[in-house]
């Protein structure tokens, strides 16, 4: 039996690279066959899961923290000039810091120093994924970052997102869940709005240009940057259909299975990829809104360390053996 191992992180708890390896060891157990590829939807561990399929070596680089305080980030760096860089490293709701972490004063400008750095390096085609981020400055912090440290130097930028919300709307959106009163969220919606006017292009009819706080907008209207499902292309980079033309079973997994994985989530585009394979989803916990969305799985398990993802391994392995 040959099963993909294909997981998202738990996160902060595993990375996708350490629930394939679990779940990977009891197919293995079970006599199966299992073909890890750990993914991610553009977000936070996205730089991990493509180290492999892109070439890429990890470097560290200066950067600031949302609210400017210095801080090291790490890029992905390739032979043949592709970088990776996660917005989360240095503008991520979870980035250290000590004082307030204020919505308004938030900005991307530790990413434009990863970007720009990427670009000094020799980097021609600059990956940005953009998910996890505790700004709001419609990519203004960012442009005004890449500028500083020298422009892009020729180098065209895709940004990976996993949501289609558009750039004015991204502070009623995502504002809350990055410390945004309402109050706030309407300030933060005239910021953009006035924003979006001054840009190059206006990105304010453009699916997708919301995400990061409108990051991914700033970088599509100031540097015509190409606005990509952060899952299509790890899949694509992993090479998943080829390795699912051989497969018995296909297996998923995330910290949390509910009504948003349908939503553009990783999940979501290997169930549409799979085809008739049957998958099965090994997950921390489950939400009550799932609802009829559990029926697009041969089996949904709970399993919320690796001794439990192991197990499900082994269970998985065994139904065709």
């Amino acid at each position: 039996m040959n099963v993909i191992i294909a997981p998202d992180s738990f996160k902060g708890t595993y990375s996708a690279t350490e629930v394939a390896a679990a779940i990977g060891r009891g197919v293995e157990e079970s006599g199966g066959r299992a073909l890890r590829l750990p993914v991610a939807d553009g977000g936070e561990g996205t730089l991990d899961v493509l180290v492999e399929p892109l070439g890429l070596h990890r470097v560290t680089v200066e950067a600031r923290n949302p609210w400017g305080v210095p801080c090291n980030a790490t890029i992905g760096l390739s032979d043949n000039g592709i970088a990776l860089v996660e917005v989360a490293a240095a503008s991520g709701v979870t980035t250290p810091h000590e004082g307030p972490r204020d919505p308004v004063t938030a900005d991307t400008y530790g990413t434009g120093m990863l970007i720009a750095a990427a670009a000094r390096r020799g980097a021609r085609r600059i990956v940005v994924a953009a998910g996890g981020s505790a700004t709001t400055d419609g990519g203004t912090g960012a442009i005004a970052a890449i500028e500083d440290g020298g422009g892009l130097r020729g180098a065209s930028i895709t940004v990976l997102t996993d949501v289609t919300t558009r750039y004015v709307d991204a502070a009623r959106v995502f504002g809350p869940q990055k410390g945004a009163d309402p109050a706030t969220v309407e300030l933060l919606t005239r910021r953009l709005a006035e924003t979006a006017h001054r840009l190059p292009r206006d990105p304010s009819e453009i699916d997708a240009t919301g995400a990061a706080g409108g990051l991914s907008g700033g970088m599509w209207a100031q540097y015509g940057a190409e606005l990509r499902s952060g899952a299509e292309y790890v899949l694509d980079a992993g090479g998943f259909d080829a390795l699912a033309a051989g497969a018995d079973a296909i297996v998923v997994g995330e910290g949390r299975l509910d009504g948003q994985t349908r939503a553009g989530k990783i999940i979501s585009a290997i169930l549409v990829r799979a085809g008739d394979i049957p998958v099965y989803a090994v997950v921390g916990s489950v939400g009550e809104d799932l609802g009829d969305y559990r029926s697009r799985f041969a089996e949904v398990i709970v399993a919320s360390d690796t001794t439990a993802m192991q197990a499900a391994g082994r269970r998985i392995g065994a139904v065709d053996s």
